[in-house]
């Protein structure tokens, strides 16, 4: 039996109105894509690396770095109310479809999650494999602020997110459950589901969704400036230390 074929997917849309050009922005000596391609071909787990994009300026940025750009994405599927799903699903039928392998795994790696590793898309990538059960393995962080804690506005006043008949506020953050929250950096995907659901991961209609756990470093995902002046400051810091330690 042959080992599951596994494609990497990088989607990255020329357009950004909360940050203008943030996939070729410098971030560290590179521009932004380019840390997430880097870090999908010092893997050993993907077949293929693809970046899918309707920009000639970051397609070029993809191949000078490794990953393959077939072709530029339909001006449809590039839209601000484009969904990843459909851009993913048009990403792999498109390879399939002109004399490709057909995929049985597929890894999608957002741009904007710089800072995660080789390390933890292969750790993703071979939970999924090791774990038939599974749909889907998604990278995940801990949530800082317990929603047992957070409110809502009910009229004038505030009442529990959680209302369950608890107190939580008379509880210390060691007494409530471990909470987490996607982080957006991993989604490794079974074919199956992405073709007859149409989604990344999912645990409605009995849906299976194994996870790892990334810490908060390399959880950062950048929207805005404030993210970008954050990671740029997190990655000379880092870099600061590993000059000091040789």
């Amino acid at each position: 039996m042959s080992r599951p074929y596994v494609l990497g997917v990088i989607p990255a849309r020329g357009g950004s109105k909360g940050l203008p050009g943030k996939h070729v922005r410098d971030l560290s000596g590179k521009p932004l894509v380019a840390h997430t391609i880097e870090a999908a071909k010092a893997t050993h787990c993907l077949d293929r690396v693809v970046l899918t994009t309707d920009s000639p300026e970051i397609a070029e940025i993809g191949r000078q770095h490794g990953a393959e750009v077939p072709w530029l994405r339909p001006a449809e599927l590039a839209q601000d109310t484009a969904h990843t799903p459909p851009v993913i699903e048009h990403a792999v039928s498109a390879l399939e479809q002109t004399g490709g392998r057909p995929v049985d795994v597929v890894v999608t790696l957002q741009p904007t999650s710089p800072f995660r590793t080789a390390a933890s898309i292969t750790e993703a990538v071979g939970y999924l494999l090791n774990h038939p059960e599974f749909d889907a393995v998604i990278s995940v962080k801990r949530v800082e602020f317990p929603p047992f804690w957070m409110l809502r506005q009910v009229g004038r006043t505030l009442r529990p997110f959680v209302e369950d008949g608890v107190d939580y506020t008379l509880k210390e953050r060691q007494e409530l459950p471990v909470l987490y929250q996607p982080n957006g950096a991993i989604y490794v995907t079974r074919r199956q589901l992405l073709r007859e659901q149409g989604v990344l991961w999912s645990t409605f209609r009995g849906g299976q969704t194994g996870f790892v756990v990334m810490d908060w470093r390399s959880s950062i995902d950048i929207d805005t400036e404030l993210d970008f002046v954050a990671a740029e400051a997190m990655a000379q810091s880092s870099a600061r230390l590993a000059a000091h330690a040789t």
